[in-house]
Parts: structure tokens; C-alpha cells; sequence
């Protein structure tokens, strides 16, 4: 059933070869990896889970542990895998954008290199809107292309670990004989744990804290976020567009943007999210107000409220990712995206972002991760 909020994609194009068709997801314990696994084992297709945590056994899933780092781990972990579409969700966070590229495309060009030898169709690698705003360590600066952002845009004039990224799977997509697709999306919310850029869980945990404190639930960014039009991407949307490239004509050897199709105020959304956790929303200081130097000692509360209400997890660390909820919110640009292309090439898939944030907290409720309403 499709869920409040969400239109189902045109059909895939599939053809007679399903059943021969086997996936490998890259990063499949992650918030993009994780729904697409859930999709596939959904579609009846054979899945094998790569992650350097295994993943929990489970129908229809066979999970593998490597370092994606380690091309000898790859190339060990891989020898007799013969995927027939594989999903690169993955990266690794370093200290500067030069290790970025050394290590996050270092991964993309060893995993390829170790699947030489498999009967690879379709590689689909997920990337994001820094694409268009440049890396971590020169954020929104330089000479961005104008918003919303489209595909055609040229790249930055400056180091970038996703253009890495994209070169190793373009080098091995022409050597191989493999078709490519390039998932651009923004902030991903979706369930995972142990992420480390986890917006929906970390507000999730921020709400829970406010609330249990008694205290208001204050937007953290800047004004021109509180204000201004944004949008978002559930992983589930991800998944599908993921999918619909890798068995579509029309996803052949093309980058294609991703968001859930409605755009939003966080005046607005913050608010519906206050309602949910029965806070005070309050609206942002004249300066942001980073959580990260907010909850730096909130370690002991969330112990205490995790023993009061027998969660899951009691390490704030495995489940809050401060810094990127504060990148995100605290951005002085506006980042809104356009995604006529994938629309007008079939893809149909629309959800509201607020249905992805509530229903993303009642699966968290469930699953003993945050206090329950």
C-alpha cells in the first residue's frame, strides 16, 4: 500500500530477464542502502548486502563485510560475486576534501576493479547537491550555479570528492561495458543507525531531549533556512529512483537529481515536527545555534532518558549526527532543486516531506530508539 502522502512511479521496465537479474548494494547498513534493500527484497530480487557492519540476517538478503577502503578486502570479499546490478551508497568521511577524493574515489574505483570479472549491466552511485554547492571545507563559496539546480550545470571549479567519484565509475562503466546512472540528492532522511548524516534521527533525539527537559524546541540554523523554500529526500524515494534507472531505457548512462517533489519553509515544517514530540517550537536567534556545541554535554541526559523508557540505544553518539544536521540548517544559501529531468523521463514517484519526517519517527518510536508519545 503506498503510504500518506506518496504516488507510486510509473511501472519499472522490466523485462523477461528478472529472474536472472541479482543485486549487490554497497553500503547497505546506511540511511540510502538500507531502503533500497528494503525495495529490492520487495521486487523478489536476490540481494547481496555489502557493509563493514554486517547486516542482521534476513529473507532474501545475503550479507558480505569488507572495508571499502581496503581494495585487498574488496577484492577477497568479491571474487565470486557476479552481480548483475550494483548500488554504490556509500562514502567515507575524512578530514579534508583531498583525502575525500583519495579515499571515497580510491573505494568506487577498487569495488569495480574487483567486479571485473562479474556480468555487470547497471552501476547506480549515489552523490548529493554538494555537487552544485562544492565540498565540506568550501561550502556554498566560489561561483555556484544559480537555484533551483539542474543537471547540465557544469561542474565547480574546485576539488570535489563526487566528481571523483563519477570519474572512476564513468573509467570503469567504459571498460567494463556497463551502463551508469548518477543519483543527485539532498539531505536523505530514512532509518538507519550509526549514520553519519542522520538529520531525521538527530531531530528525533533533539525533540526527545527538549521535551523530557522541558525546555522550547529552538530552531538551531539560520535565518535564511527558517525562511526560505528547501526540500528534502527520503530514502525511499531514493531507492526507487535508484531502481528505475538501473531497469529503464530512460535511466541509461544519465545523472539525474532526487527530492521528494514538494518544497517547504522550515518556519513551516518546524512547527508540524514541534506538534509530533508535544514541544514549544521557537524560531532561530539572529546567529545559528549549532546542536553540536548545544548538546555537547547531553550525554547523561540521554542516558537517563533512555533507561526511563527502555530504549534501544543509550549512546547519543550512535544515533545523533549533530555536525551535519547543523551544516544542513545552518546554511546562509538557499538549496532548492529541480528535478524535471527524472520527471519527464518517467519517473513519477511524490512525497510530502513532512508524512516522510512523521512516519520516520513512528518507525523510531517502534523500534525503541526514541520515548514513545
Amino acid at each position: 500500500m503506498t503510504s500518506p502522502g506518496k504516488t507510486p512511479s510509473h511501472p519499472l521496465d522490466l523485462d523477461s530477464s528478472v529472474s536472472q537479474r541479482s543485486a549487490l548494494v554497497v553500503g547497505a547498513t546506511g540511511i540510502g542502502g538500507s531502503a533500497l534493500v528494503d525495495l529490492l527484497v520487495e521486487q523478489g530480487w536476490p540481494v547481496t548486502a555489502l557493509s563493514r557492519r554486517p547486516l542482521a540476517d534476513r529473507p532474501g538478503v545475503r550479507a558480505l563485510s569488507a572495508d571499502l577502503r581496503s581494495a585487498a578486502a574488496l577484492a577477497d570479499a568479491l571474487a565470486e560475486e557476479k552481480p548483475t546490478h550494483v548500488f554504490f551508497t556509500a562514502w567515507s568521511r575524512q578530514d579534508t576534501e583531498e583525502q575525500n577524493i583519495a579515499v571515497n574515489g580510491g573505494m568506487v574505483r577498487d569495488l569495480f576493479a574487483a567486479l571485473s570479472h562479474a556480468p555487470v549491466q547497471h552501476a547506480a552511485l549515489v552523490t548529493g547537491l554538494k555537487h552544485y554547492l562544492g565540498p565540506f571545507e568550501a561550502y556554498g563559496q566560489g561561483n555556484m550555479p544559480d537555484t533551483p539546480f539542474h543537471e547540465e550545470e557544469a561542474r565547480l571549479d574546485a576539488p570535489n570528492f563526487y566528481y571523483a567519484q563519477e570519474d572512476e565509475l564513468f573509467a570503469a562503466a567504459e571498460r567494463d561495458g556497463f551502463a551508469w546512472s548518477v543519483h543527485r540528492s539532498h539531505t536523505v532522511i530514512g532509518y538507519a543507525v550509526g549514520n553519519a548524516m542522520n538529520m531525521g534521527l538527530t531531530l528525533a533525539v533533539y525533540a526527545s531531549i527538549c521535551r523530557h527537559l522541558g525546555t522550547p524546541f529552538v530552531f538551531p540554523g539560520s535565518l535564511t533556512q527558517w525562511n526560505g523554500l528547501t526540500d528534502m529526500t527520503d530514502a525511499t524515494v531514493l531507492a526507487d529512483q535508484m531502481l528505475w534507472a538501473a531497469t529503464s531505457d530512460a535511466g541509461r548512462d544519465e545523472a539525474f537529481n532526487v527530492v521528494n517533489g514538494d518544497v517547504f519553509r522550515w518556519r513551516w515544517m518546524w512547527t508540524r515536527l514541534a506538534e509530533y514530540f508535544g514541544v514549544e517550537p521557537v524560531g532561530p536567534d539572529a546567529e545559528p545555534q549549532p546542536l553540536e556545541r548545544q548538546m555537547a554535554a547531553a550525554q547523561d541526559v540521554w542516558t537517563q532518558i533512555a533507561r526511563e523508557h527502555d530504549l534501544a540505544e543509550s549512546d547519543l553518539g550512535r544515533i545523533a549526527s549533530w555536525w551535519h544536521t547543523d551544516a544542513d540548517l545552518g546554511r546562509e544559501i538557499e538549496v532548492v532543486t529541480d528535478i524535471s529531468k527524472s520527471r519527464l523521463a518517467g519517473f513519477g514517484v511524490h512525497h510530502r516531506t513532512v508524512d516522510s519526517f512523521t512516519e520516520l519517527f513512528d518507525r523510531y518510536r517502534a523500534a525503541r530508539l526514541i520515548p514513545g508519545a
